[in-house]
């Protein structure tokens, strides 16, 4: 293949273009708000779950409150009848008033113990509470970190988006000076090399690869006619010849 050797030039300018392309995809993808997001969502989930546990214990204790203090209202009102029996003079037979002694006694303490029961769960409930309060509060705190860091990595990510798509156009009109046949040729190659596809002879260097050409590839390149497309013998990337290839 043969292409002016200003046309070879300009191929490193789309090499470099190319480049800097991946560079800007590279930054894109490994911002650290990546990372920092995915940790702090971890972290999110994790305290919503808690958030949720802690939120059912405060529900289930509310009921087992208003259920104990039910019980507790049911004993009273009945110790309350028996006391207004016992007060009425109604009950006259000692053994009948005996009967009626010991159940108010029974039942004050029946009251006693649910009274105790009803403490216990309001005292638990009182803990779930606060677990729920602190909890939302962490919710919130790690929400609102997650939020920052949103919002810096949309606009980190804005601003090379917004470059990759100037370096794209520059890129479209350099490549559009480029013989169709040469630019499909650098295209191939450099999917087949790791994004590089066109390399500078610096030297006596090939600047893909990093080797210096031996003295028979040395003679091979200055025998070569300068509209020539060469190939490097260690990478196979086009070796574009310049001023500074130490011929």
């Amino acid at each position: 293949m043969n292409a002016a050797p200003a046309d070879q030039i300009r191929l490193l300018d789309v090499q470099a273009l190319d480049q800097r392309l991946s560079q800007l995809a590279h930054r894109r993808k490994s911002l650290p708000e990546h990372a920092e997001i995915e940790s702090l969502t971890a972290d999110l989930a994790q305290h919503r779950a808690l958030l949720v546990a802690a939120t059912t214990e405060e529900s289930d204790t509310a009921r087992e409150q208003t259920k104990a203090e039910q019980d507790v209202d049911q004993v009273r009102q009945r110790a309350a009848r028996d006391q207004q029996r016992l007060d009425s003079g109604a009950v006259t037979s000692p053994k009948d008033l005996e009967s009626l002694q010991r159940e108010i006694t029974s039942l004050a303490k029946r009251q006693g113990d649910l009274e105790d029961i009803v403490l216990e769960v309001m005292e638990r409930r009182e803990s779930a509470q606060e677990r729920v309060s602190e909890l939302t509060d962490r919710v919130a705190a790690v929400q609102a970190k997650v939020d920052d860091a949103t919002a810096r990595r949309d606009t980190a990510t804005q601003e090379l988006d917004a470059e990759a798509a100037t370096v794209t156009k520059e890129r479209e009109v350099v490549a559009g000076s480029v013989p169709a046949d040469l630019l499909k040729l650098y295209d191939k190659l450099r999917t087949q090399q790791g994004g590089v596809g066109a390399a500078r002879l610096y030297q006596r260097r090939c600047e893909g690869c990093r080797l210096e050409l031996n003295i028979t590839e040395i003679n091979d390149v200055k025998a070569a006619a300068p509209d020539a497309v060469l190939r490097c013998e260690n990478c196979r990337r086009i070796l574009v010849r310049t001023a500074d290839s130490g011929l």
